[in-house]
């Protein structure tokens, strides 16, 4: 029997901090060994093709980069 694991991602908020530059993280990217990494837009764009192979998750909420004109 195979066991399923779910993973819950909480919203990224602006205390969370990307690990490389420090600004406001929009990635959060789950590790296979464990852990996560979290990255502004830039870094996770720049590191995106080498992460793939390593992690379980990419939490990529960069869409609130983008603001909406409803007027």
């Amino acid at each position: 029997m195979t066991e399923q694991v779910f993973l819950e991602t909480t919203p990224l908020n602006a205390v969370d901090r990307c690990d490389r530059c420090g600004a406001q993280a929009y990635v959060r990217a789950v590790l296979l060994s464990g852990g996560e990494l979290l990255f502004c837009g830039h870094h996770a764009k720049e590191y995106a093709e080498k992460l793939k192979p390593v992690t379980s998750l990419i939490q990529d909420e960069t869409d609130k980069l983008v603001e909406s004109n409803s007027n």
